[in-house]
């Protein structure tokens, strides 16, 4: 299993114009980072997890030139903004997209994306086949997918377990029954906004503690904001085995 960070960065921040962070001028490529998802590819698979505003930049970046499903971790817009963009996966491939979410989340998807969904539809629209996901085990071509339930505040949110790597973002609580899903995998990735305290994101901290608590062999934090500061610097203060993740970087498990 091969796993591509595509985006690991937020829209939660400071606006560039007012910002003194040193981020938006670090010309370290770690700095440069879209809106979080990861792509998964499995034997002849290839899964995306989130399709936020970004998804289009990213795709052409990484090169992916086949697309199986697109796995959904909840409906905030930058997590599924860029589901129209599936339209060229559709056309060179010559089948819809597979879309797995909860039943929540497809009703948002449906109000933001009304014209895919629409009984006469626009030539050209995006085509999906939809697919309803709980916080039970789910397959997609043979592929055994674990959903973890988190809290975002008081929004549920999934976070996935394909075999021996886990990801979790957009969460702030996880129940230790959920946990023990996450017990044995090799790699974790947690979502670590910021080192201040926040409403619905882990901080920094936090993120490390559960790593440390897991103790998964490897841990990344993902969902940074230009709060956290930039890559080298805050990597320099992490433990050997936990660092911030960055677009482009790639796991073979």
């Amino acid at each position: 299993m091969k796993v591509t960070f595509l985006g690991t960065g937020t829209s939660q921040g400071i606006p560039v114009i007012a910002c003194n962070c040193g981020v938006c001028s670090s010309l370290d490529y770690h700095d440069k980072r879209l809106r979080t998802s990861v792509l998964i590819e499995v034997d002849d698979k290839t899964f995306v997890i989130d399709s936020g505003p970004d998804f289009r930049q990213q795709m052409l970046r990484a090169n992916v030139s086949a697309l199986d499903a697109i796995i959904f971790t909840h409906e905030h817009k930058d997590h599924i903004a860029g589901l129209d963009d599936i339209r060229a996966f559709n056309y060179v491939l010559q089948k819809p997209i597979d879309i797995f979410a909860e039943e929540r989340v497809h009703w948002a998807l449906k109000q933001e994306f009304a014209y895919i969904f629409a009984e006469q539809k626009y030539p050209g629209v995006p085509q999906v086949n939809m697919h309803l996901i709980d916080n039970e085990a789910f397959e997609i071509s043979g592929v055994s997918i674990i959903p973890i339930r988190a809290m975002h505040m008081r929004l549920p949110v999934l976070g996935f377990r394909i075999g021996d790597f886990t990801y979790i973002t957009d969460a702030n609580y996880i129940s230790n029954e959920e946990k023990q899903k996450i017990i044995g995998s090799k790699y974790l990735v947690i979502n670590g906004l910021r080192k201040q305290k926040h409403i619905s994101h882990y901080t920094l901290n936090e993120a490390v503690s559960l790593i440390e608590e897991i103790k998964p062999e490897f841990g990344y934090i993902t969902h940074i904001s230009h709060q956290m500061g930039c890559h080298e610097e805050v990597n320099a203060e992490l433990p050997p085995n936990i660092k911030l993740a960055f677009d482009g970087l790639t796991i073979v498990l």
